[in-house]
């Protein structure tokens, strides 16, 4: 692999990785976000669906960036 591919791998990783705690912690404030701010409690499953997309692409993306790396 060239330094390149590399750098560019890496990036991938790390945009997954900051993507998957951005959900996680997306998930964990949602029932406190919505209590806060007194919002309708269909926010809260919505915010609970953009966390689950999130994971959902994350993995997609580890799975491509795994399946380029074991050739």
């Amino acid at each position: 692999m060239t330094h390149r591919h590399d750098d560019n791998t890496a990036r991938q990783g790390r945009i997954a990785a900051v993507v998957i705690a951005l959900a996680g912690v997306l998930a964990m404030l949602a029932p406190w976000i919505v209590a806060q701010t007194g919002i309708a409690p269909k926010y809260e499953i919505l915010m609970y669906l953009v966390s689950m997309a999130a994971f959902i692409w994350s993995l997609a993306v580890t799975l491509k960036i795994w399946q380029k790396t074991r050739n």
